[in-house]
């Protein structure tokens, strides 16, 4: 009788890692340390459209609700095309209203507290818009309109500054957040990912190992979507009444 075949799973993420570093271009910028605008360079936006189910729309974009409010600028939306697919596009700028995202990223370097800082008040800027929701037609009856949900916020970086990368200065400085400028998630490439968790009425921060910071990233941010559902669906005639 032969013995049963096992599919190592471990090298099997680790392998998905490398396909992920070279679709965020790691893999050349790391053979020429200190390239003037490599936070740029990573290619966040291209690895995350790339690896993301078709429901998700990944773009650079300002996110807008229904009375006119207009958020800052977002390096990363991940937003829904099914149930809100309306997007505007404006002198060269993409504009995607509020209901229609799930997950807000902003893109820098190093992590540090000031980056930390700057990214809560960009995700907050979202948070703080309208989101309408309406009921939703099916083949048996009629779904309720749907409560939206927390959108996500995370920053993403190639370092973290801080000594140990995630010790205890990181996590007074994350934990300090208020609720609307929570940072969920993160990734400081060379040094590990981290996770906002919810325990009971506290949030927990946790952290992966260095050499899986890309994976472990990923694999949080797939399950917080998935934790999501869908999109509320939008009121199309709610932003018609914005029509002069």
């Amino acid at each position: 009788m032969t013995e049963p075949r096992l599919f190592d799973i471990a090298a099997a993420f680790l392998s998905r890692q490398e396909q992920l570093r070279a679709d965020l271009n790691f893999a050349d910028i790391a053979t020429h340390p200190g390239t003037k605008g490599d936070d740029t360079e990573l290619n966040w936006l291209g690895m995350l459209d790339k690896l993301l189910p078709n429901r998700y729309g990944v773009s650079k974009a300002f996110v807008v609700d229904i009375h006119g409010g207009l958020s800052d600028q977002i390096d990363i939306v991940i937003h829904d095309q099914h149930f809100s697919p309306l997007l505007f596009e404006v002198g060269g700028a993409r504009y995607i209203p509020a209901e229609s995202v799930y997950a807000v990223l902003e893109v820098k370097q190093e992590l540090d507290k000031q980056n930390l800082h700057y990214a809560a008040d960009k995700i907050a800027s979202v948070r703080r818009l309208v989101r309408t929701s309406v009921p939703i037609p099916y083949v048996a009856g009629v779904y309720d309109p749907k409560e939206p949900q927390p959108i996500i916020g995370g920053l993403l970086a190639r370092r973290s500054s801080w000594s140990p990368a995630f010790g205890e200065p990181f996590s007074t400085c994350v934990q300090s957040l208020e609720a609307e400028r929570t940072v969920d998630i993160g990734c400081a490439l060379e040094d590990g990912a981290f996770e906002m968790r919810a325990d009971g009425s506290h949030r927990v921060l946790d952290v992966s190992r260095h050499d899986s910071s890309l994976i472990t990233f990923v694999m949080t941010l797939l399950r917080q979507l998935q934790t999501m559902g869908s999109a509320p669906a939008i009121n199309y005639d709610a932003y018609l009444n914005a029509l002069p």
